[in-house]
């Protein structure tokens, strides 16, 4: 493979280390990063300028250049990840590897860290610490962790596909009539929720409830309007939780309520929003990001040796160039530690670049796979995605359902105008506008209005790139 971003590239324009005066990244001989000859660690990355800031728009626009510059300071980098707020970004594979596989040096515990930062800090929602899988380590992240691949692994695929094209179904039919939709907010960042609605065992009618709750979380414009959300979200875990305790059934809050390791009320409540929060946004931007490869990319219409690739390669190739959660696995060193040529501190924040590490030597294409390993976009180590076949059955079943409703469904604008929402941790599509052929509920042949479970009344998974490619 070869790389488009070569060694010694020069800032992104835009790229605050530029707008800084250019100044090449601090090195060992800077003592930024000081050979253990010198026997202490570096300054603060606070105490630097010129900081690369993971949320600014320019950064949303072209990620990899940026982390072929952050790639000149080696395995680490000095980042800003919020207003005032710095990490050391791991953009190297094999210290990704090193550091998501050592929990003798490495902690998940945020405690300390976020006694450092501002408490309105924008990043305190996706790295303050709960008593959670996600921010737990040994024996206390084992029982947590266990109640939840123990609760997802009662869920058959067969009966969570049949439950994702219910979903799928449901979305289709409130925009199948227009023509057109944008498919982040109508159908990407909608339908996991559903999924999660369903799942947990709430009524079907409390679908639309915790998506406005989860949406205004994630847009509220003023603080108000996030304590609304904030409020909205909590009424509906306590409902939740409360019919559960109630009235079990064959949902993952009665089994995380009812699982051997007997979780108080208090941790099963936290271990159902974590589930929630960790699937939600890296599920839709799953959805989001593989729906805009295949409606971008001609290779998605036709090939040369086998016709058209499908949903599950999409899939495959946005989990190797651009991961749902670029930049997270948040870790804090137990003691000072001299990392892959750069001292951390005890207690610094150090985030892993899935993204920067997956294509440390370019992008990965299909017939690239087999000599790359293995992607990081699941993580790895003991705090992997629990539920990674769970998320691939919902975004490949999505894909192929809307694909096989709306045949000819193609972009609205084309691909370079696409823009992506800001933020350092997701890799997300700002919007993703649509159109294609109406579809009505009284036209011939089975409509996503038909509500028969029949196999009969519902499609055969299909690409778009292969109803394309048959069209043509």
């Amino acid at each position: 493979m070869t790389s488009p971003y070569e060694p010694g590239a020069a800032p992104p324009p835009g790229c605050p280390a530029h707008a800084h005066g250019g100044a090449a990244p601090a090195g060992p001989q800077d003592g930024y990063a000081p050979g253990p000859a010198h026997g202490v660690p570096g300054p603060d990355p606070a105490e630097q300028s010129g900081l690369v800031r993971l949320y600014d728009p320019e950064f949303a626009a072209d990620p990899h250049r940026y982390y072929a510059h952050l790639r000149q300071y080696g395995a680490l980098a000095p980042v800003e990840i919020g207003t005032g707020v710095t990490a050391m970004l791991v953009t190297d594979y094999r210290a990704a590897l090193d550091l998501l596989n050592d929990t003798t040096t490495w902690s998940k515990d945020s405690r300390s860290w976020q006694q450092t930062v501002p408490p309105d800090s924008a990043v305190l929602p996706m790295l303050g610490w709960r008593p959670n899988a996600l921010f737990s380590d040994g024996d206390t992240h084992r029982r947590y962790r266990q109640v939840i691949t123990d609760s997802f692994r009662l869920v058959e695929p067969h009966e969570l596909r049949a439950r994702v094209r219910h979903a799928a179904d449901s979305l289709i039919r409130k925009f199948g009539a227009r023509g057109d939709v944008d498919l982040m907010p109508e159908y990407a960042q909608r339908l996991p929720l559903l999924m999660f609605n369903n799942l947990f065992g709430m009524p079907e009618e409390y679908g639309d409830q915790l998506i406005a709750a989860v949406g205004g979380l994630m847009d509220g414009a003023t603080p108000e309007e996030a304590a609304s959300a904030d409020a909205a979200f909590t009424a509906y875990i306590m409902e939740l939780v409360g019919r559960k305790k109630a009235e079990r059934g064959a949902d993952l809050t009665s089994w995380f309520l009812d699982h051997l390791n007997g979780l108080s009320d208090e941790e099963v409540i936290a271990q159902i929003v974590v589930t929630l929060a960790a699937g939600n946004e890296p599920l839709s931007n799953l959805i989001g990001n593989s729906l805009s490869r295949m409606l971008s990319d001609d290779r998605y219409y036709s090939t040369l040796s086998g016709g058209a690739l499908t949903a599950q390669d999409a899939i495959n190739e946005v989990l190797w160039n651009d991961p749902p959660m670029a930049n997270y696995s948040a870790h804090y060193p137990r003691r000072d530690v001299f990392f892959h040529g750069t001292w951390v501190r005890a207690g610094q924040l150090v985030l892993v670049s899935y993204a920067a590490a997956n294509t440390q030597f370019g992008e990965v294409a299909l017939d690239d796979r087999s000599g790359s390993g293995a992607h990081l976009a699941w993580a790895a180590g003991p705090h992997m995605c629990p539920v990674q076949r769970h998320a691939l059955v919902i975004a490949t079943t999505a894909i192929e359902r809307l694909t096989a409703w709306l045949s000819d469904i193609e972009l609205a604008v084309p691909a370079e105008a696409l823009t992506w929402r800001p933020g350092g941790f997701q890799r997300a599509l700002a919007a993703l506008p649509a159109r294609f052929t109406p579809i009505t509920p009284d036209q011939a042949g089975a409509t996503p209005w038909d509500s028969s479970p029949s196999p009969s009344t519902r499609p055969e998974p299909t690409s778009t790139a292969r109803r394309h490619a048959s069209a043509h």
